[in-house]
């Protein structure tokens, strides 16, 4: 979109950091009026913004600054003021902000309207962030050098127009080409968030122009666009050559933009020419051994063809000229697509470079043969640059290359056409035609193929070449838009096709002649008197010029025929492009490029100095090649979010939001030493950060109701801890009760320790939803009754994994504090957050651009999440909230015989079987314990979820359940022996089956215990030696981050390409119930015909294995994922370059045969695929919660999804209506219940009532259950507000006499009825007597005006955040008619009473649509000033005594159990322990675990829940410590350990003074495999160091202290402080 009449001059971005160390994004785009506010979240760093007016939307820049600083500067710690945003991303405890701070206008003026800026100043702004995640030093290390990355100079972005295109693009700026944004990752938080024009669409090269002048008075502009693909991201011997995308490195596209720029409302012509530069498209490398290496050592792959097809492909679809885009005039034909390939590299014998050009010209025979370029047509020419040049001299060798071009040239052309300022003069255009806003562009020709140009490193010879085929074509843009560069013609008139914009004065006319001017075309006409005719062209008009006619010139008539000066200009913009691709390619400047100045005639003067500069250059890309490829490779992939799991593996993709504030508050005043007015909501402000709440003195417990600002799956409890002089008046423990209500709360975590620390410290409490008592009595720690045991290490996946209840209503969180058994002084309390993942509610609700997405969005996962629960009810209302199985996420089909669908997991392509049917009969829905599945089903869980679901009912599996037939299952891999033990492999089939059958780990424990079969003997981690467990863990953490390598290339890999047909064989090609091989053509393993035919279906599916080359049926061929562990292409650096070992690409459908792989990998493809289905479930569970959440709010109709855009719309007009300029206050999902109410059956849901206008299905509503007489609704409005009134919606049924309530309101700021007051008294029954509009049935279902409403107002605005609203149905008879003093009885007919037919009084009932509650809302953070109270109650810890802790002396420790167990031995006659310090791990919990799900490139874009698989099923250490005493007794505690920043130290204070102690033993427990060591200290081939991270070892991790007077130990003792 172009800069409108109102917009601002150009677009300004200020960072401000307040003193609260809050962070501030204030944007005022220059395509916009308005200013928007962005708040960087202190806690987890996510963005926020809401598009409210007043708050974080404003009419400037200064309105937007005045309100985040009240008006004072002093506020503000830092101010940073840019151009424009590039880029944001959130790493772990820090955040990145990109912005440039200077621009320059490179490209000020593009035909039509458009700006090209790049960047030469930009700032990396470090967010420090709260969030206590713990990170390592290479992961801050990683941080840091990103931040490092050299920006200025080399990016360029256009803010109104697409340029990732050729000139002019037909896409929107929001839609570009994915191949050449840099910074697509960076920007994704803005349109998360709903702003994605506030970030540029940033790349990655050179954009820079000039002015020229002709031989006449018509001049022109020249613009040289250079995009750089990120295809192949890298640095010079890191990325040459081919990679796994099938891209080429550094690849460039460069872009010749010549137009003759005209007055306003002329007409603008124009051209443009594409070329391409890269290196050779073959898997290549080059390696340096040391820094000094004279030549590099290029090696090429075995297969170094692979990928080459998809390469030339994406050029040929790029670059091919659509006749249905072309009706040019000079158009010509469609037919091949030309890619002509300029090879500039050495091909003497001898030179190290030759045999690249052998398989430059093997690798297009190669194409050739296969016959899959279609109409694609590609030439090599192979001109050595260097030898010609040492030959023949820099003249000749130009002229050479010209010679060379020629044909090729001419053959593809350029594209030409003009921009219309006027829509309406495009009507007569004869060509393609794209519009762009006021005008559009017209164009004559298209350019129909690309000229590709490459050297060894697509650097110097590349960039010199290229310079001359661009000189030719610049020239003839120049003729063809009339602006001659000939040098004879400078006294005469050129022949131009647009000659009548020369400007230029007319040549004498011959006698009888005369110049006219159409007024219709603004053109020139000639009319002859003296034969009564007219012409077009001057009579004294030159025959035409030869087009291309240099190309057969001379280099000396070359320069002597063409004007120089822009000539050289053009050089200039090729010199600059030149070093700036060398220096994002080597770090240093080009070489050899004095030959660009070859039209100088200065040029030989500066021979001798060029050649010494070649020499240092050449000197310092060795160095730096050397030295820092490897850093700055890692660099641009991390900018490009590319192998993260591997840079940053800890970093979340979704962080969670902080739901506490900032509309979040107490329900319920907290206790004080001295009263506050605030009631306790310091607490949960940022803005008091430091503050230290005190509670009453004496106080068993402090019980704090948290209200949250959005409904949400509580996920974290983060606690600031702040305390006086004593760290013990820190509470010590906490309860955490959440709930959708007040009176829905449910227990999720009990006891929880709180360490005591050090003021300041942020500990994080992880949480999950309530985990069922007789789940935890059979299934996980808890429910083994050996404690000690120590051995087990679940190393291959959590066999013992619970699960707690998702809730995406939550929306009230209770905490109690415990008191420290050490506490002399009243608890105190510091800030409280609540974190959690909340479902896109504005969108669902109100966004009509989105709405139908999200409802189309919800249709396919309610068919996902039903597929294994078939509906006995064919209604398509079926309630989904009555369901409470959970299941997986995915789409699952079934298929006898295992030949139905199946799709590669990395990609999710679907290879559809004929053989599949869906059953006419069958139906989806939610019904419990309603599956289908048995032992003849073989069970994909990968189909498409675009696909109708694929069924056939089992009657059987109805009747008996999951449970059986997971019972059944075991029996027939046993063979009837219930005490036969299972090898590894059926137990891993028994576990996939258990998984297809969605049955938990608690359902499955609880089925094996039923007939006596101990769960631990199925357990696969139990069942193989343990230096086998080892082996089977590294490969399969080792295939995890293969498959997320193969996942991302082959995401880039499908950009500018067709989607390819899925593979014949999946990721891991594994069958429940074994296929077996179908014989015939397969020479891995031939079987007799009777087999053969039981497996028919996959007679027809072969393929060639890639080790042995033999071929092999898809029964006996491994997964993708054995081709990938025994290949060496992903390996460390080179992960994304050509390497040694062989070349891959991500689009290859290489195999491998099971006999070609040792049985770890296939055990290890097993333990992946159980991880993926583990994280479907969970993911599943997401989601089907996620759909009883949305249901219980509006009741999304997928029959409605056409509708709902519109209604949403009009029903915020409605809603504009309604209020009269006044605010709507009581919106879900920032207002909800405090409590729940009693709802009838068939009735809307409850919140509905506070959805917004619009939303859910038109003519429902909200009613009571028949004989409840009295309803109270209280609600919680989204912030501190003052209300002037309520309005109900009446429903659509209307009001009877029967049923017209009595509704009473009161407003109040806590949840104590006591402290209500008491606003009015409505009767319903008085007010219809005026509005007789509101009784009986809605017969208009117009959208367009308010809707059927009663208005409550107060009589003055109250200031609150409840509001209860009581309705009652009066007895019958306790109404009657009210009559005025001026009544006339006699005139009283039917029509005298205002009521609809009545109701019957047994059939009346409560009943509303909407409740709207409006009036005004206050800043969020405006309220009593509790400053003086917050310093008095501080003020009553100073000088309290204060004790020490002090070392226990240990006579000597013991490690055990892979440094798990710590025994320590005590002197005889130690003092009493009081408890131990233990220094918080330095480990981190990685994100990957396993190979990627098919559904993760859609949740990038969008999900309905972005929840991520470490906070649904949590990580959780406990420390358990057990004192041996002298008597021999034994004291056992355990703690549960919050997460903290390594290294912190940690006080656990027993609960009793430990005496006359002889040995205390420390054992760490819970899950210590879910957690890895810094990457600084691993491998870079492995995920973790094995068994378990160093980082968790016990050894100088714990000390015991005891307390003691400080000042009677003295300065010696103090040396034992701990």
């Amino acid at each position: 979109m172009l800069r409108t009449k109102s917009a601002r001059g150009s677009t300004s971005a200020v960072v401000v950091v307040l003193e609260t160390n809050e962070v501030y994004i204030v944007v005022s785009l220059s395509t916009a009026r308005d200013t928007q506010v962005i708040c960087v979240d202190p806690t987890t760093g996510a963005l926020r913004y809401r598009g409210k007016r007043g708050e974080d939307l404003f009419d400037s820049e200064a309105a937007a600054l005045n309100h985040i600083t009240n008006g004072s500067r002093f506020l503000s710690k830092s101010t940073t003021y840019a151009k424009a945003v590039l880029g944001y991303a959130v790493l772990g405890s820090y955040a990145l902000l990109l912005v440039a701070t200077q621009l320059s206008a490179t490209v000020p003026g593009l035909p039509g309207g458009g700006c090209i800026h790049t960047v030469v100043e930009s700032q990396w702004i470090k967010i420090q962030l709260q969030n206590p995640q713990a990170q390592g030093s290479g992961e801050l290390k990683n941080v840091k050098e990103l931040a490092d990355l050299d920006i200025d100079g080399k990016y360029y972005f256009c803010e109104t127009r697409d340029v990732t295109r050729p000139f002019p693009s037909r896409m929107a700026l929001q839609e570009p080409d994915e191949e050449f944004v840099w910074n697509g990752w960076l920007s994704r938080p803005f349109k998360d968030i709903g702003l994605p024009g506030h970030c540029v669409v940033l790349l990655q090269g050179f954009a820079e122009c000039r002015s020229f002048g002709g031989t006449g008075q018509q001049g022109g502009l020249v613009a040289l666009l250079a995009r750089r693909s990120r295809l192949h991201p890298g640095t010079r011997y890191l990325a040459r050559g081919l990679n796994a995308c099938s891209g080429t490195g550094n690849e460039v596209e460069c872009e010749q933009l010549v137009w003759a720029p005209q007055k306003g409302g002329q007409i603008i012509p124009f051209s443009s020419y594409i070329w391409r530069r890269g290196t050779i498209p073959i898997w290549w490398g080059a390696e340096i051994k040391n820094a000094v290496s004279v030549e590099a050592e290029i090696y090429v792959a075995d297969d170094p063809y692979n990928g080459t097809l998809q390469y030339y492909q994406r050029l040929g679809r790029r670059y091919g000229n659509k006749s249905s885009e072309v009706s040019a005039t000079r158009q010509k034909k469609p037919g091949m697509v030309p890619i002509v390939c300029v090879n500039l590299l050495r091909y003497a014998e001898g030179k190290p470079e030759t045999i690249l050009v052998e398989h430059f010209k093997e690798s297009l025979k190669h194409l050739k043969s296969t016959g899959k370029l279609g109409n694609t047509w590609i030439q090599l020419i192979n001109y050595d640059w260097h030898a010609t040049v040492k030959s023949k001299g820099q003249q000749q060798t130009v002229e050479g290359l010209w010679r060379h071009l020629k044909a090729p040239t001419m053959a593809i052309g350029f594209s030409e056409g003009n921009y219309y300022s006027v829509k309406q003069q495009l009507k007569e255009c004869k060509g393609s035609i794209i519009y762009n806003d006021d005008g559009g562009f017209c164009m004559e020709s298209i350019q129909n193929g690309v000229v590709r140009f490459n050297c060894a490193d697509s650097l110097d010879r590349t960039n010199a070449a290229s310079y001359f085929g661009a000189l030719q074509v610049f020239v003839e843009q120049c003729s063809r838009l009339g602006i001659s560069l000939d040098i004879d013609a400078m006294f005469g008139l050129s022949a131009s096709r647009y000659s009548e914009h020369n400007g230029r004065s007319a040549r004498s006319l011959p006698p009888g002649w005369e110049e006219r001017f159409d007024s219709v075309t603004g053109k020139s006409f000639y009319i002859d008197h003296n034969t009564r005719s007219t012409s077009w062209e001057h009579p004294c008009q030159e025959a035409p010029q030869k087009p291309w006619k240099r190309f057969d010139m001379t280099f000396e008539q070359f320069k002597s025929s063409t004007m120089l000066t822009p000539v050289n200009h053009l050089a200039e913009i090729f010199l600059l492009a030149g070093d700036i691709h060398a220096t994002l390619y080597t770090g240093s400047k080009a070489m050899h490029s004095e030959i660009l100045n070859i039209f100088k005639e200065e040029t030989g003067k500066f021979g001798k100095f060029s050649a010494a500069q070649n020499v240092k250059i050449t000197l310092q890309r060795r160095f730096h090649n050397y030295m820092n490829d490897s850093s700055r490779q890692k660099q641009f992939e991390m900018f490009l979010g590319l192998r993260l799991y591997k840079h940053l593996p800890s970093i979340p993709i979704f962080p969670l939001k902080v739901l506490s504030r900032p509309s979040g508050c107490m329900l319920k005043p907290v206790p004080s030493i001295t009263p506050m007015a605030d009631g306790g909501s310091s607490l949960l402000s940022f803005k008091k950060k430091n503050l230290t709440w005190v509670c009453q003195q004496g106080a068993d417990y402090v019980e704090l109701f948290i209200y949250l600002g959005e409904p949400c799956q509580v996920s974290q409890l983060l606690l600031t801890v702040s305390h006086g002089v004593e760290d013990s008046s820190y509470p010590a423990t906490v309860d955490v009760r959440v709930g959708s209500s007040i009176d829905a709360l449910k227990l999720v975590l009990e006891g929880a320790c709180i360490p005591q620390c050090s003021n300041g410290t942020n500990l994080l409490i992880p949480l999950t939803g309530r985990i069922d008592p007789e789940d935890l009595a059979v299934t996980g720690k808890s429910a083994r009754p050996d404690v000690q045991e120590s051995t087990y290490l679940p190393l291959l996946y959590d066999f013992e994994e619970l699960e707690g209840e998702v809730n995406f209503l939550n929306r009230v969180v209770a905490l109690s504090f415990h008191p420290s058994a050490m506490s002399r002084t009243p608890i105190t309390l510091g800030e409280i957050e609540v974190l959690g993942v909340s479902l896109p509610w504005e969108d669902m609700l109100t966004n009509s651009k989105c709405i139908a997405q999200i409802l189309e969005l919800t249709h396919e996962k309610t068919y996902d999440l039903g597929l294994k629960d078939v509906a006995n009810s064919s209604s398509p209302k079926s309630d989904v909230r009555g369901s409470e199985r959970t299941c997986t996420g995915s789409s699952l089909s079934v298929q006898p015989g295992g030949s139905g669908n199946f799709v590669d997991f990395l990609t999710g392509d679907i290879v559809i079987s004929n053989q599949s049917k869906v059953t006419a009969n069958t139906s989806f829905g939610y019904e419990e314990g309603s599956n289908f599945f048995d032992d003849e089903f073989d069970v994909n869980p990968f189909a498409s979820t675009s696909e109708e679901p694929v069924a056939e009912v089992n009657s059987q599996v109805e009747d008996r359940g999951s449970t059986q037939f997971y019972l059944e299952y075991l029996e027939l891999l046993s063979g009837n022996n219930k005490g036969k033990s299972l090898n590894f492999e059926q137990m891993m089939k028994l576990e996939i089956k258990r998984l297809y059958l969605d049955l938990s780990a608690a359902e499955r424990d609880r089925a094996l215990l039923s007939i006596g079969v101990i769960p631990a003997t199925v357990d696969p981690n139990r069942s193989v030696d343990y230096s086998y467990l080892l082996k089977l863990s590294t490969f399969a953490d080792r295939l995890a981050l293969l498959g997320h390598a193969v996942f991302e290339d082959r995401a880039n890999a499908s950009i500018g390409l067709e989607k390819v047909s899925g593979h014949a064989i999946d990721f891991w090609n594994i069958s429940e119930n074994g296929e077996s091989c179908s014989g015939g053509a397969c020479e891995v393993c031939t079987v007799s015909s009777v087999k053969a035919s039981a497996t028919s279906g996959n007679a027809s599916l072969f393929v060639e294995c890639s080790q042995c080359e033999r071929t092999a049926c898809k029964a006996c061929c491994a997964g993708k994922g054995a081709f990938l562990l025994l290949s060496n292409t992903y390996r460390d650096l080179k992960m994304y370059g050509g390497s040694q070992g062989g070349g891959y690409s991500a689009l290859a459908d290489s195999s491998v045969c099971k006999s070609c792989c040792s049985e770890v990998i296939k055990h290890a493809l097993y333990v992946d695929y159980i991880r993926v289905l583990h994280s479907l479930r969970r993911k599943g569970r997401a989601e089907k919660a996620a759909l009883r959440a949305v249901n219980q709010v509006c009741q999304l109709e997928p029959s409605s999804v056409a509708d709902s855009s519109h209604s949403a719309q009009s029903g915020q007009e409605q809603l504009k209506q309604l209020l009269d300029d006044e605010e709507s206050l009581a919106e879900f999902p920032h207002a909800s219940f405090l409590h729940m109410v009693e709802t009838a059956g068939d009735s809307a849901p409850l919140f509905s009532l506070l959805a917004p206008l619009g939303s859910g299905v038109y003519r429902s509503y909200w009613k009571a259950p028949q004989g409840n007489t009295t309803v109270e609704f209280p609600v919680v409005l989204s912030g501190l507000s003052d209300v002037s009134g309520v309005a109900i919606i009446v429903s659509s049924c209307g009001y009877s006499s029967s049923d017209c309530p009595i509704v009473e309101i009161w407003a109040s700021n806590k949840i104590q009825r006591d402290d209500r007051t008491f606003i009015g008294k409505w009767d319903v029954q008085d007010m219809i007597v005026s509005s007789p509009q509101l009784c009986g049935r809605e017969n208009s279902s117009s959208l367009d005006k308010a809707p059927r409403h009663i208005k409550l107002h107060f009589p003055n605005p109250i200031r609150c955040r409840i509001i209860t609203i009581k309705m009652t149905l009066p007895p019958n008879g306790s109404r009657s008619t009210m009559f005025n003093e001026e009544f006339d009885l006699l005139s009283l007919d039917e029509s005298s009473f205002i009521e609809s037919k009545p109701k019957s009084a047994q059939n009346s009932f409560i009943h509303a649509k909407r409740i709207v509650v409006f009036g005004s809302s206050l800043p969020k953070e405006m309220g009593p000033d509790t400053s003086a109270g917050l310093m008095r109650m501080k003020s009553c810890l100073d000088g309290s005594p204060s004790l020490g802790r002090f070392r226990i002396p240990v006579e000597v420790e013991r490690l055990t159990d892979n440094d798990l167990v710590l025994e320590q031995y005590l002197l005889p006659n130690s003092p009493g322990i009081a408890g131990f310090r233990l220094d918080s791990f330095s480990v981190i919990r990685p994100r990957v675990t396993h190979s990627p799900l098919p559904s993760e490139s859609d949740m990038r874009e969008f999900s309905l829940t972005r929840m991520e698989d470490r906070h649904v099923n949590l990580a959780i250490l406990h420390i358990q410590v057990t004192v041996v005493q002298e008597s021999g007794k034994l004291v056992v505690e355990e703690y549960r350990l919050p997460e903290v920043k390594a290294n912190t130290p940690l006080y656990f204070d027993f609960l009793d003074l430990q005496q006359d102690c002889r040995c205390v033993i420390f054992r760490l427990l819970g899950d210590v495999t879910a957690f890895v060591d810094d990457i600084a200290d691993i491998d870079g081939l492995n995920l973790r160091n094995l068994p378990l991270a160093s980082g968790l070892s016990l050894s100088n991790k714990v000390k015991l202290y005891y307390y003691a007077d400080t000042y009677e130990m003295g300065k010696i003792g103090s040396l034992s402080a701990v």
